[in-house]
């Protein structure tokens, strides 16, 4: 059976016993975690940095330091629910997700409907920061097409128990925040976060971009690794191999040139 408008019951999940278990109820698998924060960067918990050692060489242009401080200061900007830009922001998802249906409130049962664990996003949020929100939004004003068929899960042989769309956006936000190393200051240590800001001095959307790409990706890692909820993580965590894959080629020189950039229109 194949459920859309971000899945409303995905607050729920089966256990190995085929029981139905809240997301309230902490539970822990050899393949997933699974709890009120688990969706939220459960698998990315540990570090799964790996440093090279010509970043200690490598010197940013000045163009790259500057993009590059930017992006970590959008990293490290926490959701705020009681802060007006940032209620406008979570408005105007609802809105390019919902266009049609009027929003009753900040705090209220319709953002299960795009995939939000409970009534008030905002406790989603504390996984990753305001950065998510950007990233939703960027994904629904820039590639509306790909954003609805995402939300909608329009194509594909879809499971029975679907991934809740905005918090899978969330853990990719905080997904490619660990694997280019935002975090790191001054600059990342990994291969991929080096190959990364190459693309970043191209263009300074480039990491809404990549989370663009990485979204339309591990929709289609879920398609054809036939995964249902609870194999959530092993579909992050393949994704996130593919796309230290697709950075580390040679020929990439601007985010357009990522094999999977074509997936956003597909």
């Amino acid at each position: 059976m194949k459920r859309g408008k971000g899945e409303k019951k995905a607050a729920k999940s089966r256990d190995g016993t085929g029981q139905v278990v809240p997301l309230t109820e902490p539970v822990v698998t050899a393949t997933a975690m699974v709890g009120t924060r688990s969706w939220i960067g459960g698998l990315f918990t540990r570090s799964n940095r790996r440093h090279d050692k010509s970043s200690v060489d490598y010197t940013l242009s000045p163009l790259q330091e500057e993009r590059l401080q930017r992006l970590q200061e959008r990293v490290l900007v926490p959701f705020d629910e009681a802060r007006p830009d940032h209620q406008e922001s979570l408005k105007a998802l609802w809105n390019a997700a919902f266009p049609n249906i009027s929003l009753t409130g900040l705090v209220t049962e319709q953002w299960k409907d795009m995939g939000w664990q409970g009534p008030n996003p905002s406790t989603d949020f504390r996984g990753c920061g305001f950065i998510a929100l950007e990233n939703l939004l960027f994904s629904s004003r820039t590639y509306p097409v790909c954003f609805r068929r995402l939300l909608f899960k329009q194509r594909g042989d879809r499971a029975q128990w679907e991934y809740p769309f905005a918090v899978a956006g969330i853990n990719i936000s905080f997904m490619l925040i660990q694997m280019l190393d935002l975090q790191n200051s001054p600059k990342p240590k990994c291969l991929p976060g080096l190959n990364f800001l190459k693309l970043l001095e191209e263009d300074e959307k480039a990491f809404d971009v990549l989370y663009c790409i990485a979204f339309a990706m591990m929709d289609a890692q879920w398609l054809a690794m036939h995964a249902s909820y609870m194999e959530f993580n092993e579909v992050l965590q393949a994704t996130r191999n593919q796309l230290e894959r697709e950075l580390s080629l040679d020929d990439i020189h601007r985010i357009q040139d990522l094999p999977a950039y074509n997936l956003l229109f597909q």
